[in-house]
């Protein structure tokens, strides 16, 4: 019982990684590695915090904190009240642009002719503020700002959403799948079709997703929610002069 209610705890923790630019492969025999491991969690990286008797770790679920014997667990955002900075937050842009990065290839991509700016959103077919964001797509590809679609299935890994995902992901002509079932237009089931929705959907959930739509900018800063085309525009532009 304690496994299943922490591992679904942690699920909506927000990721936190290289604060302190290390990284440092964990030793198997570490305590903190088969603690965690009875717990269900598979630690990645052990990496100094910049709180004292508190290890950063990058896991499976997130980024946890926890103290060097593995006894004492800790989970949120940290941040230095002398500097006003979020530290998780910081840390989780560089985290997520090279998550990101891994999946370039199995992203539905609506690319601007004149591209200026881009943001890679997690969707949903049935997410009513998806569908929103999606008839924004030509004021967004006049704007200068390509679009890229990674995949959350808001009902997870199982039922019409997932399925509608993976056909989408399987299409022929993925865009216009894309479109049409945004458009509520049924799915075209595809036949052995092999598409990486459950991979998009762990990677949105360990960078601390749980809802659709999830906009990410260039860099790595998280919208959670809908976001009027203007008002991405102003964004980008604003972390660009930043």
């Amino acid at each position: 019982m304690k496994k299943l209610v922490l591992a679904g705890a942690m699920l909506g923790t927000s990721l936190s990684a290289f604060a302190n630019g290390v990284v440092a492969i964990p030793d198997a025999n570490d305590p903190i590695v088969t603690k965690f491991a009875e717990l269900g969690v598979t630690v990645k990286h052990i990496n100094p915090s910049p709180v004292a008797g508190l290890k950063e770790l990058i896991t499976d679920k997130g980024v946890l904190y926890a103290s060097a014997d593995g006894q004492y667990l800790m989970q949120g955002t940290l941040i230095d009240l002398n500097n006003r900075n979020n530290l998780t937050e910081q840390a989780l842009n560089g985290v997520r642009k090279e998550g990101l990065a891994q999946y370039e290839d199995s992203m539905i991509v609506y690319k601007a002719k004149n591209e200026k700016h881009s943001i890679t959103v997690f969707t949903d077919i049935s997410c009513g503020y998806c569908r929103k964001l999606h008839r924004e797509l030509d004021d967004l590809l006049e704007a200068g700002i390509t679009v890229k679609y990674l995949a959350f299935p808001r009902g997870g890994l199982q039922g019409s959403g997932y399925a509608d995902l993976m056909n989408v992901w399987c299409a022929k002509d993925q865009q216009e799948a894309m479109t049409a079932a945004k458009s509520g237009a049924d799915t075209k089931v595809m036949a052995g079709c092999h598409a990486p929705v459950a991979e998009h959907y762990q990677l949105g959930q360990s960078f601390g997703i749980s809802g659709t739509p999830a906009i990410i900018l260039e860099d790595g800063t998280l919208i959670p929610g809908y976001q009027p085309a203007a008002a991405l525009a102003a964004a980008l532009e604003a972390n660009k002069s930043s």
